[in-house]
């Protein structure tokens, strides 16, 4: 911006109370305040919206270079998947194809047939619990040893419990 000295402040002073004189000058300085201050503010709205102008462009370039990372890794993760398919494909061809007794393999009993090895899984059975029971964390002889209130108990009756003999009824 333009850089006013003392000197040239003054000056400009004395000629404005010369040219428009004393009575209309305070009047005249209020509003070129007002306009300077006016002009500051839109000059500072124009930097802050250049300033978020910039900061959007540089997030979206951000945005594409991590998009663009996220996809290598992808395709370097879905390759890295596909080949160990591949290798494990290959694996049970040549396991299968040993158990099948294409291959001559004694089983264990001495026969060369191609009865499974394994008896099949029993289905999942849930054991006998109820669960809708809730179970402690703490075992109940620790919990009234440290005192901790095991059973809920109104308000009233907690204070007839707890009131000193003297004043019990």
């Amino acid at each position: 911006m333009i850089d006013f000295g003392f000197d040239k402040i003054a000056l400009i002073g004395a000629v404005a109370l010369i040219v428009i004189g004393p009575e209309k000058l305070p009047r005249v300085a209020r509003t070129v305040g007002t306009l300077l201050g006016k002009a500051r503010r839109y000059v500072a709205d124009v930097k802050a919206e250049v300033n978020r102008s910039i900061e959007l462009e540089e997030l979206q370039k951000m945005k594409s270079q991590f998009e663009s990372a996220a996809r290598d890794v992808e395709t370097s993760v879905q390759s890295e998947l596909s080949a160990a398919n591949a290798a494990f494909g290959d694996v049970t061809r040549d396991l299968t194809s040993g158990i099948d007794g294409a291959d001559g393999i004694a089983f264990d009993d001495g026969s060369s047939s191609g009865a499974p090895l394994a008896a099949p899984v029993p289905q999942y059975k849930r054991p006998d619990k109820n669960w809708r029971l809730k179970r402690s964390a703490l075992p109940h002889w620790y919990k009234q040893r440290s005192g901790v209130r095991t059973h809920a108990q109104s308000g009233a009756a907690r204070v007839a419990r707890f009131r000193p003999p003297a004043l019990k009824k």
